[in-house]
């Protein structure tokens, strides 16, 4: 298992590997490699931008870094973040972007190169319509599943709508809401209710109560956000318990 101390010494290697590399324009730490925040627990992203095609540097990177295993994850055209699993079990996150196509999503601190600031990324972390939907989209179909006999499928579709739950929680207290980051600093009045939303077994009674629960825990959120969307929703939600 990877010390930080470890976790420091690959840091460095890898600015350093960019700053060598004739073929990257620019390099930034992103996450809480860029704001200090990180613990002992905490991997590294790093993203580096390049003027030749980033799939050439990516192979170049990958066949150097020795990961035991590394899948792609796309973020735009000819953009992608490639995640590796170092033989220390510390978990690096790279981002090999075209130059001038690494746009900030959000903490980040430049390490070399120009960049230009973009304030698209605050707006787009604080739009909470693509959330509002997820969760109406998936607590409409946990109904479907379980009358269709899927019931692992309907409770992966609670849980799913838990996360979004808190996702609007998150962003109501203005804390981070992606993979629950920041769900440990939410007061109790955002959480007491999500503890009835929790599938005790595939059994479609406790199915069912679990949909009831995450429908109010939902509408209970969501008339933080949108009341009058939360009024309109309602009803449809109640006919598809």
């Amino acid at each position: 298992m990877f010390t930080e101390a470890d976790r420091s010494r690959t840091l460095q290697s890898l600015i350093a590997r960019a700053e060598a590399d004739p073929d990257v324009t620019g390099a930034v730490l992103l996450g809480s490699a860029a704001t200090g925040a990180g613990d002992r627990w905490s991997d590294l992203d790093l993203a580096v931008t390049a003027h030749a095609p980033v799939a050439e540097v990516a192979e170049r990177w990958t066949a150097e870094l020795g990961a035991v295993h590394y899948w792609d994850f796309v973020v735009g055209e000819d953009a992608f973040i490639r995640v590796f699993l170092m033989p220390d079990g510390l978990e690096i996150d790279l981002g090999f972007y075209p130059e001038g196509k690494l746009t900030r999503r959000g903490p980040w601190r430049p390490l070399f190169g120009e960049f230009v600031e973009s304030e698209a990324w605050k707006s787009a972390s604080t739009d909470s319509r693509l959330t509002i939907g997820m969760a109406w989209h998936h607590l409409l179909h946990v109904r479907n599943c379980i009358e269709r006999g899927r019931l692992w499928q309907a409770e992966q579709w609670i849980a799913l709508s838990r996360g979004h739950i808190i996702t609007l929680a998150c962003r109501r207290f203005g804390l981070p809401g992606a993979y629950a980051k920041g769900a440990h600093e939410l007061p109790d009045e955002a959480t007491e209710v999500l503890g009835a939303t929790l599938v005790r077994s595939l059994d479609v009674d406790e199915l069912r109560r679990a949909l009831v629960a995450t429908v109010e825990a939902f509408d209970r959120e969501l008339r933080h956000h949108d009341p009058e969307l939360a009024d309109r929703l309602q009803p449809i939600l109640k006919a598809h318990l």
